[in-house]
């Protein structure tokens, strides 16, 4: 009857708060929408967004001339961003929990991307009066869970059959990839580490996670696949020995090598040498020795704005690493071994 209901809600927690909202056409007023719903108008004109995952599914939906303001742009990448942001036609708003509310007064968009869940700093900006509206999509325990937010984007700018073709054709290409490593498929699964110590603990994530999805689709076995946490867990390093020290591979994490990167030079060389330095038990593990280190080239590579509408991508980069013989032809996009 003319407009659309929206229920959002955490995918990792269905007793949390539910948002509601009407999508409504721009310049009509249909009736019998329930009260405890907000009204959007659609398609939106202008938006802000608070995370890179939220800016990837507009560059995704080539919908980039709506986002009018962002957060943080470290690792970006996008061509057509950077030049919105060189005119002043996407302006930066500060970070979570410190916004610059003037400047967002200013840009006046019509609604902000937020995640309530993370750092916040949410209040100051209700009072601005802008809808904020929630993007949950750095919730989901799955990759194309995750992808599907690209149908929410889709239904604020107006495209809901285009995001629906687009994700379509993602999660087509993913399941393709995803039965090459079907039970009974592959020969041996390869055991894969994850995380880095930093002080006296080792950071990782749980066995229901987002990146356990990959690995299991990949055709591999985390090596905490029967920890039932979705998010980070730390532990200690005898732990994560006993569980780990005969892992074929090694997902190292990102703030390593960003560090490394940026001394230029041999990448690999570099972060052995180091490690070794800093962290003489490393050694210990078998991924190590063996030189079964998996990273991502954040300096080269748009991570954070891309992977997560392209996990069928990243299926296909593990998959090349841990199975090469069912993708000989691929040419690493995210992740790579080491050299």
């Amino acid at each position: 009857s003319g407009y659309v209901l929206l229920d959002i809600q955490d995918p990792q927690n269905e007793e949390s708060t539910t948002f509601h909202y009407a999508l409504v056409r721009r310049g009509t007023k249909p009736s019998g929408i329930p009260g405890s719903y907000t009204v959007i108008e659609t398609p939106i004109r202008s938006v802000v967004c608070m995370t890179s995952l939220q800016l990837s599914n507009f560059i995704k939906m080539g919908e980039l001339d709506k986002v009018v303001g962002v957060t943080s742009t470290r690792h970006l990448f996008n061509r057509e961003m950077n030049e919105r942001l060189k005119s002043g036609k996407t302006a930066k708003i500060g970070i979570e929990g410190n916004f610059d509310n003037e400047v967002i007064m200013s840009m006046n968009p019509d609604l902000i991307l937020v995640s309530p869940f993370k750092r916040g700093g949410y209040e100051t900006l209700k009072d601005v009066g802008i809808p904020l509206i929630p993007h949950l999509g750095y919730k989901e325990m799955t990759p194309l869970g995750q992808a599907e937010w690209v149908k929410f984007v889709g239904l604020l700018v107006g495209q809901e059959q285009k995001a629906n073709e687009t994700f379509d054709a993602i999660a087509a290409r993913y399941n393709e990839l995803k039965e090459l490593t079907a039970e009974g498929k592959v020969k041996k699964r390869p055991v894969v580490l994850s995380g880095e110590m930093r002080g006296g603990n080792w950071y990782a994530v749980g066995g229901e996670s987002f990146l356990a999805q990959l690995f299991k689709d990949a055709g591999a076995d985390y090596f905490l696949k029967n920890d039932k946490r979705s998010g980070g867990v730390t532990l200690d390093f005898e732990t994560v020995y006993n569980q780990g020290d005969e892992a074929d591979y090694w997902r190292i994490g990102f703030a390593v090598q960003i560090h490394l990167i940026h001394e230029g030079g041999a990448i690999g060389g570099v972060w052995f040498q180091r490690s070794l330095e800093l962290r003489p038990r490393y050694a210990d593990f078998r991924a190590f020795r063996e030189k079964g280190i998996i990273y991502c080239n954040m300096k080269d590579t748009p991570f954070y704005e891309s992977m997560p509408t392209e996990p069928e991508v990243v299926l296909a980069d593990l998959l090349h690493i841990f199975h090469p013989d069912l993708l000989p032809d691929h040419t690493p996009v995210y992740y790579a071994r080491l050299k």
